[in-house]
């Protein structure tokens, strides 16, 4: 694949504007107008308690948005209003984008979900299984190489900093991998350096394996993270403000969290989405409008196109969002709620029951942990987002959009 030439990118004097979805009333869409003012009154409420500073929600179904609506302010320090054209750090909805991109190499031939990861990053042919015992981490072999598919169904043995306090996530966070002025391929090295947290296909553990998935598309196609994705996703979809950083001059433009989280008190810390990182994060780095990422959501609706843009295969798309998770597979957290199980870089819904939220079998969904939230249902031709600032109510609120989404569908 040959890295896409200068010519190919021309210079815009002014930049492009994301081409709305199309609009419908609601009820003519099967949505409640007093169940859509229902669930409006409730984000405000959430707003007036001081424990967001403002929200943008959407709910479109059978190929029309029948619910669009920012509320509250852009962030704490400013009066200006939150709008439908603010710009958020998505962080881990940079995941799904990034879990297409490899689907579409393995629709291409260049890769196989079953080739083993060191095929294309040779460090993790040496890598090792930690196992903590009394007080010690031993080494172990593998019992199998990690694969392509365990990177985008989480079940690689590679760790995240963030999801716990054992021997190996403590290598992780004594580390440089979250620093933004390394390159994909140097945070490649740093986590195959790292013992694996598990045996590879044993555990459903959230990990850093989707920045490793991006790392592994620019070694098959010769190119930047940036530049693939624009090339095959983003342009395509006419996905105009989604990219690593945004300009200066979208500034104004950008939601903003608490400086302390009003339910823990904690300092949030999140990214300047104005400077351009050395690193492409394809498991949370890009930022987003609501719109554009609803043109990737209509996408996934629709089965892998958009307008006249085939971006994925509908049979590859059916297979993403099946489980892939066999029932040994171990996965205690709260990241997959239950009932539910997880395919090639989204959750999927797997029981009409057990969950604390209403849902439809065979939906999938992802976030970011600074307080955006996606989700596709198939069998309701529907797709719903919520976009917010501030990591410590995420799982508060993707309970709360759920069931309060779920109230406005009438038929």
């Amino acid at each position: 694949m040959t890295p896409p030439s200068a010519q190919t990118q021309p210079k815009q004097a002014t930049p492009l504007k994301t081409p709305p979805l199309p609009s419908a009333k609601p009820e003519s869409l099967g949505l409640s107008p007093v169940r859509l003012r229902a669930m409006r009154d409730a984000f405000q409420r959430e707003i007036d308690k001081g424990t967001t500073p403002g929200v943008v929600s959407m709910i479109a179904r059978r190929g029309s948005i029948g619910w669009f609506e920012a509320q509250g302010r852009q962030g704490p320090a400013s009066d200006a209003p939150m709008t439908r054209e603010s710009i958020f750090r998505i962080f881990s909805m940079t995941k799904p984008i990034v879990s297409i991109a490899i689907m579409q190499l393995v629709e291409d031939g260049y890769i196989l979900l079953n080739d083993p990861l060191a095929k294309y990053i040779p460090e993790f042919a040496n890598t090792k299984v930690g196992i903590e015992r009394n007080g010690q981490l031993e080494l172990a072999l593998p019992l199998r190489p990690i694969t392509i598919q365990d990177l985008l169904r989480h079940t690689s043995g590679i760790s995240y900093e963030i999801t716990g306090n054992g021997m190996v996530q403590r290598m992780y966070q004594k580390s440089r991998v979250r620093d933004r002025s390394i390159t994909n391929e140097e945070h490649a090295k740093i986590v195959a350096s790292f013992p694996l947290i598990c045996q590879p296909g044993a555990e459903w553990n959230y990990s850093r394996s989707t920045d490793i998935l991006g790392r592994v598309i620019e070694v098959v196609s010769g190119k930047a993270l940036s530049s693939y994705l624009t090339e095959k996703i983003l342009a395509p979809l006419q996905m105009t403000e989604t990219a690593f950083h945004t300009d200066a001059s979208n500034k104004g433009r950008i939601a903003e969290p608490f400086a302390n989280d009003p339910w823990t008190g904690d300092k949030v810390a999140l990214f300047d989405p104005l400077e351009k990182p050395a690193i492409e994060s394809g498991g949370g780095g890009l930022v987003s409008t609501p719109m554009d990422y609803a043109r990737f959501c209509q996408m996934l609706l629709n089965g892998g196109l958009l307008d006249d843009s085939r971006i994925i295969g509908r049979k590859t798309l059916e297979l993403m969002a099946s489980n892939h998770l066999a029932p040994h597979v171990k996965h205690e957290t709260h990241l997959l709620p239950p009932g539910h199980g997880f395919g090639l870089g989204f959750a999927v819904r797997t029981h009409a029951g057990m969950a604390p939220f209403a849902g439809t079998l065979g939906q999938f969904f992802w976030s970011g942990m600074a307080g955006t939230f996606f989700w596709i249902d198939p069998e309701e031709e529907l797709f719903a987002m919520f976009f917010s600032q501030g990591p410590g109510q995420r799982e508060y609120f993707r309970t709360l959009v759920r069931s309060l989404v779920y109230s406005t569908v009438e038929f």
